[in-house]
């Protein structure tokens, strides 16, 4: 199981959810959360339907995809 510098509780491993980033080595993607924050649903609401999480999972997962972001644009030459 790898994680990021940075963020210990943001995980990938080949052999949970095809790698994709999840929770702790946790069957809960990164993306399932954010989707959830996006839809208005609450830290509370979040923690009561997934019992095996933590608030500072929902907190670093938005620092991953805030860290995701950063624009770091690649412009041709001439523009």
């Amino acid at each position: 199981m790898n994680a990021i510098p940075g963020f210990q509780r943001i995980t990938f491993d080949s052999q949970i959810m095809a790698g994709r980033a999840c929770i702790r080595g946790m069957r809960i993607p990164v993306s399932l959360i954010l989707n959830l924050v996006a839809n208005r649903m609450t830290v509370e609401e979040i923690l009561q339907e997934y019992p095996d999480l933590e608030p500072a999972d929902i907190e670093e997962t938005l620092r991953y995809a805030a860290w995701l972001s950063q624009e770091r644009l690649l412009r041709p030459e001439g523009w």
